[in-house]
Formats: structure tokens, C-alpha cells, sequence
């Protein structure tokens, strides 16, 4: 490929002609333009959800606009989440300092909101000055009886990965600060799902009929007094590994919580999420209850699905996602529907994800991490796909290409997970693929 940059090449294989294993894990090489996103960005895709809390950006008023409503997360409740505030530091305060500013912001917002807590993001320029947001949020959670939690994201710092850390240790700070819940015998956290456009509220459903009670999501539809509570459940169901393992981890050897990742996207992750839970809690009822519950939405779904599949059997996909997880329940929820997976990759994935990748798929099939639009474009055209599936920064390289595209990131507004979510998926494929506005590009 002419347009491939050197230093990539091990990060990019196709299976039966590559030999190499991939290459990842790595800090993306200068001049790639990587589709990652910054440090800030991360964190705040991770803490936006919590509903009740308020949220400020410590930084130019840029980068509140770019993640502004960045998650497709529904609140059962308190809307205070989708207000984007932001200290709005210009040329004075880059000279000067932000902290004055960053104070009088915060005592302001929260007599205003009254926030169960309060975040606090620092941004690239924050880093550069060298602003001590840490000694600003003690200040002002001493004199509001509020507890204001900093979240170190300096863009320069890394990638969206590390934001995730960051949002991580910044809710690590709640958890463990309400000890006098107790918890029912059947408890569980789930880590690292959003509510995107409700799913949430799907999943709830799901572990209701099994007997299993939800102490708090981290973070959709969130609320600071349940995370609080966090530490009192007997498991951690950690659906997106590459932003909530780090809690994950820390639970465990600070509260003794075993952990399990799993994937709610698809009929064979969703029911092994579901089965995964009841041989936890070793409970023959309650697996009883997980069989009975699977049986009965994949009976009503597998024909639901058929007509779906007739029309795009044979049809070919490029998945290109930021966790590897969502990629692997993605190639089987496409085989489902009759279509291939002929290039798929992510931002973020580990080794161990794209051995599983590897299994997976076909011959052919490429094979990529932390890629960019160049060799997207290209590796897109040369598989000849019909559809792309990514996220908002995926979408205009499929449009520019005469593609179908497939939203599923974290802007998204249609239910993916489930059963339901499945179905969801496959109409939205189909709608995608069979568009009559393709004809116009050829």
C-alpha cells in the first residue's frame, strides 16, 4: 500500500499473508493522524453519564464545545450532565493563571446546581500553566461541604486510554465512601456501560427476571450516592474492558470484588454475560432463570432476524471501533446476518483481543490498530465492503466513499445491546446497505 507508513507496518496484518504478530499497545506514530482521541476526551466519555453531578471544564471554551453531549446517555432523572460548563480560559488567564477563575466557577455552579459532587476536567493549556486544580477542588469541597473530584487529563499526556485512567481514579475517590448500605445477597456492579440511548435500562430488565439486584452502573444513568455504594456488591460486570478495567482491578484488591468482562452486544455475548453471572453466584435458580430468559428472546428473535439476512447474506463489512471488545461482538453479531467482516480494527485493543479477532474471522480479513483515514480508505476500497461501522469520526470516510454506515460509538441514539439491540442492529444494517442513494455513486 503506497499511502502506509513505515513505522505501522507491524500494526497491520491480513490474515493467511501476514506472518508477524500484531503490534499494539503502542503511542501513535507522528504524522499518522491516528482517529484516537485526546486524554480529556476519554475521561469525559467515561464520567459525562453520572446524571447528578456537575461537570466543568477547566480549559478554552474548545474543548467543552468538543465533547459537549458527546455520550448518547439517557438519565432517569437529573439532566444536570448534559450542561457543558467550562472556566473559558483565554490569553489573560494562560498569562496570568486560571485558578482565581477556576474558583469563583465552582462556588458559583455549585450554589446554582447544587450537585451531589462535582468534576473537575484539566485540559492541555491547564498542564502547560501549571494551574494546581488539586489545591482549588480541596479549597472549595472544604468551604462547600461538597466533594469537588479533580480529573488529571492533560491532553499532552497521552491518549483516550489514559483518560480512561484518569476517569477511573477519579471514581475511585467515590466508591468505598458509604459504608453503611448493605447490599442484597445478589449484587452486582455493571462497569463501563453508558445507557447509550437506554441500554441500560435493557440490561436491568434482563438481570431483574434472573433475581439480580443492580447496586449502580458506572456510569450510565449514574448517581453519585449509588457509586458510593459500589464497594458492597459481590461482582463487578465489566462490559467495556478498555475504560473500566482499571477500577475493575482496584476494586478487587481494595474490596476483595472478583471481576468478569463481558459484552452485551449480540445473542452469543449477551447470553454468556447473563450465564456468566448465574455460575458466579452458583445458583441453580437463578441459572434456571437465565436459561429460561435466553430461550425465549432468541425464540422470538432468530425468526425476526431471518428476512435480514436473506437480503444482505454474502455482503461485506469494515468494523473500526475504539475497544477491541465492541470489534469481536461485532464480527459475530455480523456472521449472524449473513455478512462477512473483511477489515475490522480499533484504537485501543490489547494482544489478547486480536488473537481472539484472528480466530474469528476469514482469510483475507485485515487486520488493524490505531489506524487513520488513509489507510482506512484504502484498505475499505481494496476489500470492495458494502458497509462501514464505526463511530463520528469513521462516518465521513464512509460517505466519501459511496458507503452504508453503521453508528456505533458513543454518540449513538439507537439501542444496540440485548436482544432487542440485536434486532436494532440488524435493521439499521440493512436500512445502511440497501439505500437506493448508493446507486448515485457508483
Amino acid at each position: 500500500m503506497e499511502r502506509l507508513i513505515k513505522e505501522r507496518t507491524r500494526q497491520i496484518l491480513t490474515l493467511g499473508e501476514s506472518a508477524h504478530e500484531l503490534d499494539c499497545e503502542k503511542k501513535s506514530t507522528a504524522g499518522s493522524v491516528s482517529q484516537r482521541a485526546c486524554v480529556f476526551c476519554g475521561s469525559r466519555v467515561v464520567l459525562y453519564p453520572i446524571a447528578d453531578a456537575l461537570h466543568l471544564i477547566h480549559g478554552p471554551i474548545g474543548c467543552a464545545a468538543y465533547t459537549w453531549d458527546i455520550r448518547g446517555a439517557m438519565s432517569s432523572g437529573p439532566q444536570l450532565h448534559r450542561l457543558s460548563f467550562s472556566t473559558d480560559l483565554r490569553e489573560k488567564d494562560v498569562v496570568f493563571g486560571g485558578e482565581p477563575k477556576l474558583k469563583t466557577a465552582l462556588k458559583e455552579l455549585i450554589d446554582a446546581y447544587k450537585p451531589k459532587a462535582a468534576f473537575v476536567y484539566s485540559t492541555c493549556i491547564v498542564g502547560v500553566i501549571g494551574d494546581d486544580v488539586e489545591a482549588v477542588c480541596r479549597e472549595v469541597s472544604k468551604d462547600t461541604g461538597i466533594q469537588v473530584l479533580p480529573v488529571m487529563s492533560e491532553g499532552f499526556k497521552g491518549t483516550k486510554k489514559d483518560g480512561y485512567q484518569a476517569a477511573c481514579a477519579a471514581l475511585s475517590k467515590l466508591v468505598g465512601t458509604d459504608d453503611k448500605y448493605e447490599a442484597p445477597e445478589y449484587s452486582i456492579n455493571i462497569l463501563g456501560d453508558f445507557n447509550l440511548a437506554g441500554e441500560l435500562w435493557i440490561l436491568q430488565d434482563y438481570y431483574k427476571r434472573m433475581g439480580v439486584n443492580i447496586i449502580t452502573c458506572l456510569t450510565g444513568d449514574g448517581r453519585v450516592d449509588e457509586i458510593r455504594k459500589a464497594h458492597k456488591a459481590a461482582l463487578n460486570v465489566v462490559q467495556c474492558s478498555g475504560s473500566m478495567m482499571y477500577l475493575a482491578k482496584e476494586m478487587k484488591e481494595k474490596y476483595g470484588i472478583p471481576f468478569k468482562k463481558v459484552s452485551y452486544f449480540g445473542i452469543e455475548d449477551m447470553s454468556e454475560a447473563l450465564y456468566d453471572v448465574a455460575s458466579h453466584f452458583k445458583s441453580d435458580e437463578m441459572m434456571q432463570k437465565a436459561r429460561e430468559l435466553v430461550s425465549a428472546e432468541i425464540k422470538e428473535l432468530i425468526p425476526a432476524l431471518q428476512p435480514y439476512r436473506e437480503k444482505l447474506e454474502g455482503k461485506k463489512a469494515a468494523v473500526y471501533v475504539g475497544g477491541a471488545f465492541k470489534a469481536v461482538s461485532l464480527v459475530k453479531a455480523l456472521r449472524l446476518i449473513g455478512m462477512q467482516t473483511a477489515v475490522v480494527g480499533s484504537q485501543t485493543g490489547n494482544i489478547d483481543d486480536y488473537n481472539l479477532l484472528k480466530k474469528l474471522c476469514d482469510p483475507g480479513t485485515v487486520i488493524v490498530d490505531d489506524s487513520n483515514p488513509n489507510e482506512l480508505s484504502d484498505f475499505v476500497k481494496e476489500k470492495g465492503v458494502d458497509l462501514f461501522i464505526g463511530g463520528v469520526k469513521e462516518r465521513p470516510i464512509a460517505y466519501k466513499l459511496g458507503l452504508g454506515f453503521c453508528d456505533h460509538n458513543h454518540e449513538r441514539k439507537e439501542a444496540l445491546a440485548g436482544y432487542e439491540g440485536m434486532l436494532n442492529f440488524a435493521k439499521e444494517v440493512y436500512a445502511s446497505c440497501t439505500s437506493p442513494v448508493w446507486k448515485f455513486f457508483k
